[in-house]
């Protein structure tokens, strides 16, 4: 459903359905549960905390934590205070994280317990100064957070919120290894449940419950919940992916839906308790991240008996951008499995070459889209906004054709970009790092495919005249400036890399080299 004339904004979902549906659960999680008035009322405190700390309207307010009701209660609040939400990465390191923080200007951090040593690490290499306001999600004891909020009012703040304001500040790594926040305006955020309104492939039930496990960081994780509230649908929260966990919720919590990586799906069905695990309850498993193979894909469906969906997007989409319904999941076509399916209703793709001109049918080139949901530009990148979006189209970096029935297909996903587990991986942060080492000269980091995990880093390393390292060396060196998961899995000594005339270096022939 599209409802543009109650939900202007992401501050008006909880308000919407408090009216609607004030006695229906809308989340639960670590032994807590909030109907949809509870959830307005609480949002209602946290953006009267907000503004009692005095920040101006339209501030990036941070969170870091993992999955919880209080994030979803920090993401609504800050919206209905008039500012934006940056869900920060819990997985970085802190040189990262201060990077962002830095770069967003945030005055004002809501962290878990788990993570209040990190932000210490953080602050002490940050210039920006910013409130912190700590909490336990695993915890009903008072704390910072709930004290705060005893303290102010639970009617609604009614702040002015515009179309064009940003509700959501989420930061992806470019390929030059500086982040990147990329603004997602209401407005925005509203064109793309008008979108998903007008596909048929989107369907939801009065009964159905989401599973919230994939990160919150991550637009796969936030933009998918706030899609199932927007539609009044129940929220059971995991704070991450541990596969125990997830089998445990499906057993008790009974989901209907669910958002997962191929690599999650496949590490769900091979852990020895999911034999006992009643999969019943799910209609649906949405995956995204990359494709998956039939061999998954038949044991999936014959285990879990569900429906699945593959969407493809980016974070700069604001959503997903193409759908693989489930009636094109053809198990018997490998090839189509490969496919990430066509445009959803009001997105355009255009397949380009180097000049821009498009491609034949099959032709390989540039996606570039056209979407009423696109975000507003890169936060102070004005450079790097001009040059994602030219003449309302936005440039995707993923190069594919596509086929005679009209879907598409990925053939490389970004340039240079790694896709592991679901996480992009670009491998110029990755050489970045490494070349900090001192006895590295030069180095060159691919994807080599994993049937686990899609891909692994793999690094090509020329050392420095009469140094030498073991590769264990450069792993801890790599620990302490990027995080676990983009540290490579494999580096390989070389006496020199292939090299352009221009002195650039050929990863074509380094991943035809090493890559097997």
């Amino acid at each position: 459903m599209w409802l543009h004339a109650d939900i202007k904004s992401l501050a008006d979902i909880p308000r919407y359905h408090a009216k609607k549906s004030p006695t229906k659960t809308a989340l639960k999680g670590n032994g807590r549960s909030l109907t949809f008035q509870e959830l307005d009322a609480s949002t209602n405190r946290v953006a009267h905390a907000i503004v009692k700390t005095g920040i101006p309207r339209l501030s990036h307010v941070s969170f870091l934590g993992k999955n919880s009701i209080e994030y979803l209660e920090v993401l609504f609040g800050a919206n209905k205070a008039g500012c934006a939400m940056l869900p920060l990465n819990w997985r970085a390191s802190a040189a990262e994280l201060a990077a962002v923080i830095d770069d967003a200007n945030t005055p004002l951090v809501f962290v878990d317990k788990e993570y209040a040593g990190l932000l210490e690490d953080i602050q002490s290499r940050v210039s920006t100064r910013f409130t912190v306001i700590p909490f336990d999600s695993t915890s009903a004891d008072a704390s910072p957070l709930r004290e705060l909020l005893a303290s102010v009012p639970d009617g609604d703040p009614k702040i002015e919120i515009h179309p064009e304001d940003t509700a959501l500040l989420m930061y992806t790594s470019g390929t030059t290894g500086k982040p990147k926040g990329v603004q997602m305006s209401q407005g925005g955020l509203n064109y793309m449940r008008l979108c998903e309104h007008l596909e048929p492939a989107y369907q939801w039930e009065a009964e159905d419950v989401m599973m919230f496990v994939m990160p919150n960081f991550h637009l796969v994780g936030t933009g998918l919940t706030v899609q199932a509230l927007y539609n009044g649908v129940t929220i059971t929260i995991l704070p991450a992916l541990v596969v125990p966990e997830v089998l445990r919720t499906i057993a008790e919590d009974r989901p209907s839906i669910c958002c997962l990586v191929p690599t999650a799906i496949q590490m769900l069905l091979d852990h020895p308790e999911a034999k006992n695990t009643d999969f019943s309850s799910l209609r649906m498993v949405w995956y995204a991240g990359s494709s998956i193979t039939s061999q998954v894909l038949k044991r999936a469906i014959l285990e879990m008996k569900c429906k699945f969906m593959q969407f493809y997007g980016a974070t700069e989409s604001c959503g997903a951008l193409t759908l693989l319904r489930p009636e094109q999941h053809v198990i018997e076509d490998e090839q189509k499995l490969k496919s990430c399916g066509t445009a959803l209703p009001l997105i355009e793709i255009r397949i380009v070459d180097q000049f821009d001109e498009e491609v034949a049918q099959g032709g390989v080139g540039e996606f570039l889209v056209r979407a009423p949901s696109l975000f507003k530009g890169y936060w102070k990148q004005p450079e790097a906004t001009e040059a994602a979006l030219q003449d309302g189209w936005y440039r995707s970096g993923d190069v594919g054709y596509k086929d005679a029935e009209g879907l598409f297909y990925i053939v490389d996903r970004a340039k240079d970009m790694i896709v592991s587990g679901g996480e992009n991986i670009y491998s110029t942060e990755v050489e970045q790092a490494l070349v900090k080492h001192p006895a590295v000269a030069m180095t060159a980091v691919f994807g080599v495919p994993d049937e686990q995990w899609g891909e692994r880093v793999t690094a090509v390393v020329v050392l420095a005249n009469g140094e030498t390292v073991t590769e264990e060396e450069l792993f801890e060196h790599c620990r302490t400036l990027i995080s676990r998961y983009k540290v490579p899995k494999k580096i390989i000594f070389a006496d020199q890399l292939p090299m352009t005339p221009t002195g650039k270096i050929k990863k074509t022939s380094i991943r035809s080299q090493y890559g097997s």
